[in-house]
């Protein structure tokens, strides 16, 4: 696949150049897809640790008195009464309920907070903040390019970034941040990620990623790791990928996350009316896990058929699973079909699936 020239670097692209990477236009950024094998990339994350550049994401700022306010009014999720410290998972949505963006919120301190965005719906998502907060007190800042994040993902990840920083990271709790400093850099350390394994996000000043990237790095056992794990280990964990499981036209209701959407805060809030009404209605579609008993992987788009062949749902993701030894998939089947004897159409010939809960995988 050939970049865009017009793609734009991250601050670690020579890094990932010099490590051999192959890089590709993803959000119109240039991502490491791989280093050299994904299935390794990926069970490093499952068994010890792995590096990720996630700089292409949007990070926007909301500061003052009415930031929180402003928040609630945006977003779906009830968001002001979070502690300093805390994040939250939440969405920001049309009026007609269908979902702009998923997204991070971390509350940095009384009246700052920080909104983490997908890189492709970055600018979505600022200017729609922007023009909801118009009637608060708070200023809308992107600093999408001052900053950089990296991710240190897996079961290794915490005695790993113990050795680079004195902050106290076994108090930091699931879905929190903290300010510190690791490897010499100033960070926001997050204990979230993408992955299903334990893990942080490290966000910091762009010209300090090369330093902080190297010096985890050079840790032994530590494995950059690309999109393409980043995306079969975000599959296991059942976790929606923008584009995919979610896109403008899909509710979280649909999508099964609509236990994020906050009718009861107080206060109106955007997509509150459609949402409210989505809520009393049984969706006409609902996303679910698909194991497939045969080796060849259901791929996004294919169709989901019924034991009589007709059309029954559409698969969104899916892959070999290299934790699971098996092809995995998620897929959005209409409302009343049955969950037993299902195919996917792949590629002309019907390969039996079986329909199970999310995720695929749990850590222990």
């Amino acid at each position: 696949m050939s970049a865009d020239p017009t793609a734009k670097k991250t601050p670690l692209h020579d890094v990932h150049e010099d490590l051999g990477a192959n890089l590709v236009d993803f959000a119109g950024h240039l991502m490491p897809l791989r280093y050299a094998s994904e299935t390794a990339e990926h069970q490093a994350v499952r068994t010890g640790a792995g590096l990720f550049d996630l700089s292409h994401m949007g990070e926007i700022f909301l500061s003052g008195p009415g930031a929180g306010a402003a928040l609630d009014f945006a977003l779906v999720g009830n968001l002001s009464p979070m502690p300093v410290g805390k994040a939250r998972y939440t969405m920001i949505c049309g009026h007609d309920g269908g979902v702009l963006d998923d997204l991070i919120v971390y509350r940095l301190a009384d009246e700052t907070w920080m909104v983490v965005a997908n890189a492709a719906n970055a600018a979505v998502v600022r200017e729609a903040l922007v023009e909801r907060a118009a009637g608060f007190e708070a200023a809308v800042d992107d600093r999408s390019g001052s900053y950089a994040l990296i991710a240190l993902q897996g079961p290794r990840s915490q005695g790993i970034l113990e050795g680079f920083t004195d902050a106290p990271l076994e108090g930091l709790k699931y879905y929190a941040i903290l300010a510190g400093r690791v490897a010499g850099v100033d960070a926001l350390v997050a204990r979230t990620g993408y992955t299903g394994e334990d893990g942080f996000e490290l966000f910091v000043d762009a010209s300090d990623a090369v330093r902080l990237w190297k010096a985890l790095a050079a840790v032994e056992g530590v494995v950059p790791a690309g999109l393409s794990a980043r995306d079969t280990l975000r599959l296991e964990a059942g976790m929606p990928l923008y584009g995919n499981e979610l896109t403008a036209e899909t509710t979280p209701f649909e999508a099964g996350l609509g236990r994020v959407v906050k009718l009861d805060k107080p206060g109106d809030f955007v997509g509150k009316s459609a949402l409210a009404a989505q809520a009393q209605t049984p969706p006409g579609r609902r996303l679910v896990g698909l194991v497939a008993r045969g080796r060849r992987a259901p791929r996004k788009g294919y169709q989901v058929v019924t034991s009589g062949g007709a059309p029954c749902g559409i698969v969104t993701s899916g892959a070999p699973s290299p934790t699971l030894g098996t092809p995995i998939a998620m897929a959005y089947l209409d409302s009343g079909v049955e969950e037993t004897g299902l195919a996917v159409d792949v590629r002309g010939r019907h390969e039996p699936v079986d329909v199970v809960a999310l995720p695929f995988y749990k850590r222990s």
